[in-house]
């Protein structure tokens, strides 16, 4: 069983600038719950139970976010709000680890830093910029993939022609509703891509990953990319993508994470009518 995840959350966030001067960019909140949390929660939903954080500079927040609280609780308590309470005890029974990348030299760096926490077991890799509808259990669909064949599997998405060139791209043949690739490539320009189908921000991945991010080179920008080091993975076993099924909200860049607040916020039972009823007189005065 895979009990593993790590969340690579050192990145600096510059799309964000200056919210995220001092402050992450997986502790944004959509409503009232950080980005970070949305991944934690999909994780734990998923069976998983330790989580490495691989952090950076600024990201002391998120190590907060996830420690007791023990003054706000005495207050919560004493004020009777026990709803409350519930919601920020409610990862009480995992167990969070955090481990500092020295300099943000890329993803496939990050997750290198992993290579104690993950031992010899398989483990999860979740982006938290990329936002999954909580409804829809993608780790679940991914997991049962990975128990059958026993090689990594990540999770992807057809992305218009327009967009390739902003991710890691696979090819493959599809059987049984799967994909067994057999090839990638990170950012390719649109004329160069093997196709649209791009990685998204879940992976399984096993510690036979950890000797191809030690070997791989450096990529034009001088980072270690994850997609290089699965290329030549691939060289020794088979490694499967999973078209997720649920919507995607890239919560990495403006206009995607206000999109998402916007979706949000209409599902939201407390506020919905009432947001719905504000979005309305706004746009008629368009």
């Amino acid at each position: 069983m895979v009990k593993k995840a790590v969340l690579p959350v050192a990145g600096l966030g510059t799309r964000f600038l200056p919210a995220t001067k001092a402050s992450p960019k997986e502790m944004l909140p959509i409503i009232d719950k950080p980005l970070i949390q949305y991944a934690v929660e999909e994780a734990i939903k998923a069976g998983i139970e330790e989580f490495l954080f691989i952090t950076g500079k600024h990201k002391r927040a998120i190590e907060d976010h996830f420690d007791k609280a023990y003054e706000l609780e005495e207050r919560l308590k004493s004020a009777g709000k026990y709803e409350l309470l519930e919601k920020i005890n409610c990862f009480e029974n995992h167990n969070f680890v955090f481990i500092r990348q020295k300099e943000p030299k890329g993803l496939g760096d990050a997750i290198l830093c992993a290579k104690s926490f993950v031992k010899d077991e398989p483990f999860v890799v979740i982006l938290s910029d990329d936002l999954i509808d909580p409804e829809y259990p993608v780790l679940k669909e991914m997991l049962q993939i990975y128990e059958e064949k026993k090689a990594p599997v990540i999770a992807l998405e057809e992305v218009p022609v327009s967009e390739i060139s902003r991710y890691g791209i696979v090819s493959g043949k599809e059987i049984d509703g799967f994909y067994v690739i057999d090839d990638l490539v990170e950012k390719p320009e649109p004329e160069d891509a093997p196709s649209n189908l791009a990685i998204i921000g879940r992976y399984i991945l096993t510690p036979k990953i950890f000797k191809h991010l030690e070997s791989v080179k450096p990529g034009k920008s001088g980072e270690i990319q994850l997609t290089d080091a699965l290329k030549t993975l691939l060289e020794e076993t088979e490694i499967y993508g999973f078209i997720i099924k649920g919507k995607r909200y890239d919560a990495g860049e403006k206009l995607g994470y206000l999109k998402t607040i916007v979706e949000f916020a209409l599902k939201d039972p407390e506020i919905s009518s009432q947001f719905i009823a504000f979005l309305k007189e706004k746009l008629s005065t368009f």
